[in-house]
């Protein structure tokens, strides 16, 4: 390797790919200036050569073959944004027994087998690093991985999918319907064709068992994540949690509770004096909880190719570092940990139901809620017709009492539809 130059194998030039170039084309001369190093993407893999990218490389850089760019020995680095399990996986454990450190935006590789890809790292010596996986532009893992590396951490929660952030953005400053908001971030290109990785939670899913997997330092993947998406929320939903003092985002929250770890995706009713109720339109912000250092919370633009890309260089410019210094960061070392199940989970909750319009309607609720352990804070309500619409929110509960509840709460007669239920934060 040269003194002063790191060339680069890219695997992938799409959003994120095409920005790296870009920023290196339009920012190489100052990177150098300020670094000591000269990045050069000298040869870049995609799978149709012909495709237009808008990045300023010669044809011949191009290859469909992502073995050669992996294993060609003029490489110093490679950076993997290609996405999904294979050929990934395989392209990043070649690289790094190769001795080349890797870069990689992929939540799901590193949420499914994220375990494996740290030991060949530990193994090679060599660096892996992923700030672009999670949060986008928002730097996060590398905060988590090293500057609060030894505080005890609590709670991390935070809204990881600016897809549904910009939908529930919609429905509750301009009182959209849920399927209008989806369009208008479709014709935006917020949310894909088929959003069902966004809106279902699964992309918020894969994140929060990164964060967990790198703020605890136990093994969390994908599956043991429990999931919930937003497209059950209704305009009904966002006006009562308004007139109770709250909004609704979808958040990722893991907590270590004792000797286990509880990692969940779902709707969830925030406080409008909680910084998260502020985050709006397609905006990411995670909030760290920590023994010592308190609360702290990093913001920011969390998907596109820009921001994402300026994480990518970030690890980029930290690996060829190391990789000059002939080593290597500090690669995460995963432990074990009971995954705590979603029905051991203590949570607030909101929930709203249809009743008929007529006396002993609270005392039969009441009765079913109090012979579960499970106390009502508050009530709203709401005309409609001949029934009613109640809004409560409960006092802190175990998740299997709630579920409980809402059994018992089906079969009562004065009880029409029960409807949404939803995880509350905040202040008792």
């Amino acid at each position: 390797m040269d003194n002063d130059v790191i060339r680069v194998g890219l695997l992938g030039c799409g959003n994120v790919g095409a920005a790296l170039v870009q920023i290196l084309s339009a920012e190489g001369d100052a990177i150098a200036e300020r670094t000591g190093l000269h990045l050069e993407v000298t040869r870049v893999a995609v799978r149709n050569t012909a495709k237009a990218r808008g990045v300023d490389l010669p044809a011949e850089r191009f290859t469909h073959d992502g073995d050669s760019v992996v294993n060609d020995p003029d490489i110093d680095v490679i950076v993997e944004v290609i996405g999904g399990i294979e050929p990934a996986r395989s392209f990043i454990l070649d690289a790094l027994k190769a001795g080349k450190p890797v870069i990689s935006g992929n939540k799901e590789l590193l949420a499914n087998v994220g375990a494996e890809l740290f030991e060949a790292a530990h193994a090679a010596g060599r660096d892996l690093l992923f700030e672009a996986a999670v949060a986008g532009g928002i730097p996060l893992i590398r905060p988590l991985r090293e500057s609060l590396a030894g505080e005890p951490i609590t709670r991390v929660m935070g809204i990881v999918n600016g897809t549904t952030n910009y939908i529930l953005t919609k429905m509750t400053d301009e009182g959209a319907s849920y399927h209008d908001a989806l369009a208008e971030a479709q014709s935006l290109g917020f949310a894909e064709r088929d959003p069902t990785a966004d809106i279902d939670g699964f992309d918020a899913a894969a994140k929060a068992a990164i964060i967990a997997s790198i703020a605890f330092g136990v093994r969390v993947v994908a599956g043991d994540v429990y999931r919930e998406g937003i497209s059950g929320i209704t305009e009904s939903d966002i006006s009562f949690a308004r007139k109770l003092g709250y909004v609704i985002k979808l958040l990722a929250i893991v907590e270590k509770i004792g000797g286990a770890v509880a990692v969940r995706v779902h709707p969830t009713m925030v406080p409008m004096s909680h910084p998260l109720a502020s985050v709006r339109d397609s905006f990411n912000a995670v909030f760290i909880e920590g023994d010592a250092v308190g609360e702290l919370m990093f913001y920011g633009r969390g998907a596109g190719g820009p921001p994402s890309a300026s994480a990518v260089l970030g690890d980029l410019l930290d690996a060829a570092h190391n990789l000059r210094a002939g080593g290597a960061g500090r690669s995460p070392t995963l432990g074990r940990a009971r995954i705590m199940p979603i029905d051991e989970v203590t949570s607030q909750f909101f929930l709203t139901m249809d009743v008929s319009d007529r006396p002993g309607v609270m005392h039969d609720v009441s009765g079913v809620t109090m012979r579960h352990a499970v106390s009502i804070r508050s009530m709203d309500q709401e005309p409609l017709g001949d029934n009613a619409r109640l809004g409560f929110v409960f006092h802190s509960a175990l998740e299997r009492d709630m579920q409980a509840t809402l059994q018992d709460l089906r079969e009562l007669p004065v009880v029409e539809r029960l409807g949404s239920l939803m995880r509350v934060i905040g202040p008792e």
